[in-house]
This record gives C-alpha cells, structure tokens and sequence, in this order.
C-alpha cells in the first residue's frame, strides 16, 4: 500500500503538468455539461429559469470583472473601434444572455441529456451561415454527416417523447432550446473576426459582463424581488453553478487552447454530451434508453466530422 502511494505521489504533479491542457480541457467540459444538472435541482428548489439565471450572473459577475480587469488596461479600452465595442455588445446579448436564458427556460420541459445533445449541435449551424452568408463550400460527406447528427437528434427526441415525465412538453421545451443553440451559433459566427483583433480573454470577460448586466436588467423589469426567495439549498445550488459551471470552465477552457490550441482543445469536449446523459441519470433520476445513447453516438461523430471539415 505504501508503495502505491509513493508511487501517485510521484507520477501525480509531473503527470498534471505534462497533460495540464488535457486536464483542464476535460474539467472545462465536465463543469459547462453540469449546468443542466444545477438547472434541474434549481427547479426542484423551486426557484423560476429567470431567478436561477439571474443568481448566476450575479455571483459570477465579479470573477468577470476581475478577469476584464486584468486582461485589458483603460488605454486598450481607448484603442478599440466603435465597431469593435458594438460587436461586443451585440455577441454578449447572443451568446450569454439569449442564449442561456433560452436554454433556462428549455430545460423545464425536456431531458438535460436532450438539452445538451441540442446544443452540441450548433456547429452545424454555424457551417450553414458559413455557406449561405459567407459563401464557402463543403463537399458533400459533410452534409452526410449533419444529416447523421441531426438524425441522432432525432433519437434523443424519440427518448423524451416516450419519457411520461417530458412527453407532453418536448417540442415547447425543443422550440426554446432550439432558439439559445441558434442564437449560440451566431454568437459563435461573429466572434472569430472580433477575437482576432481584441483578444479571447478580454473578449469572453467583456461580452460575459455584457450578458450579466442584460440578465440582471431583464429579471428587474420582468420579475419580482421575491422571486429570488429559495431554500438555502436553491443558493447552494445556484453558488455551485456559478462557480464550477460558469467561471471555472470559462477560465480552464482559455488556459487549454492556450496549451493546446483551439481545435484540440474543443476536440475534447465532445464527450460533453455523455457526461450530461450520465450526470442526469445518475444525480436527478433521468431514465436512459439505448435511442438515447445510440442518438447521442450519432450526433457526436456527425459534429466530430463537422468540426474537422470547417477546419
């Protein structure tokens, strides 16, 4: 026994710090597929989508600003065109606000497994923009494989439908998951051009703190005060996925594709879906069917191909 000890004693920090962008890749990952799961026992505490994502921002609000604080300085702020501060706003009201309170709102009516494996499937949107907008050309083993993953989508519907705890409200809740993956998508589209002239981390804090301050505007005007009254364990919950899926992915996710590029670094995240399926089944009760994890298989390596063909 000792000597296994000794022996992760020694393999452990050495092994972290070779595979460092591995490792946080793959908590990034695990901490943004368990905000379905926090979102689910949020509703269970019964706090509303508007309130749990209105906590959120408010809890992660400060690490934002902390990290827009240290990544960029007043003069840079001077420096950046008109355009590039319109850009900004615009992306964070798609990317962080629209798109997580649509999603929010979804998540009462489907599976986390259906809301993640949804969302997955945003690259495909962003390859048809590409083709419709941008003119760019792809063969057709690519759209072979949208049509592969969007089958598989259709599997994972299947599961819901026959779900007697989701039936019912499948398509309401696909319609609004549906919308934060479209909105998703364009957030995604826009931000290349932006990124390239400002930065991935001053872009991701500025349009984050964007977002938080569109959320916190809309519960004020939409919701009461009272709203925000929960359980302690509802504000456990909420701390939890402020901080493990919110800032923490956030900052792992940076730190990776700095250690490992970007598309390695979203390679990796494709199991992103399976940890939701899983984290459902085994922390909220979620049934599993094999249309699930067979319609799960289906998206992953239609976006897989879709990733490496956009490249």
């Amino acid at each position: 026994m000792q000597q296994i000890l000794a022996l992760t004693q020694s393999l452990s920090w050495p092994a972290f710090t070779k595979n460092k962008g591995i490792v946080l890749a793959i908590l990034s990952a695990a901490g943004f597929s368990a905000k379905a799961i926090f979102v689910k026992l949020g509703f269970r505490y019964g706090a509303s989508a508007e309130a749990l994502l209105a906590m959120r921002m408010l809890i992660a609000m400060p690490f934002f600003l902390w990290m827009a604080c240290i990544s960029t300085n007043p003069s840079t702020l001077r420096k950046m065109a008109r355009r590039d501060v319109a850009m900004i706003v615009i992306l964070g009201l798609l990317g962080y606000y629209l798109t997580s309170l649509f999603d929010f709102i979804g998540l009462q009516y489907v599976s986390s497994g259906l809301e993640r494996l949804t969302l997955f499937l945003y690259p495909t949107l962003v390859l048809a923009i590409s083709t419709l907008w941008l003119g760019k050309r792809y063969p057709k083993s690519v759209w072979y494989a949208v049509a592969l993953a969007y089958a598989g989508a259709g599997l994972a519907v299947a599961h819901d439908l026959g779900d007697s705890t989701f039936g019912p409200t499948v398509f309401r809740g696909l319609a609004w998951v549906g919308g934060s993956m479209v909105t998703y998508a364009l957030y995604i589209a826009g931000s290349g051009e932006v990124i390239k002239r400002v930065g991935a981390t001053p872009f991701a804090a500025l349009a984050t703190l964007v977002a938080c301050v569109a959320v916190l505007l809309h519960f004020a005007i939409t919701q009461p005060l009272t709203t925000l009254q929960m359980p302690w364990q509802g504000y456990a919950v909420c701390a939890a996925m402020a901080l493990i899926s919110t800032v923490f992915p956030v900052w792992a996710l940076n730190q990776a594709i700095r250690n490992l590029g970007a598309g390695r670094a979203a390679s990796i995240s494709t199991f992103g879906p399976v940890v939701t399926i899983f984290l459902g089944w085994t922390v909220l009760g979620e049934s599993i069917s094999w249309m699930q994890v067979v319609g799960a298989m289906l998206v992953v390596t239609g976006v897989v191909i879709v990733c490496k063909s956009r490249k």
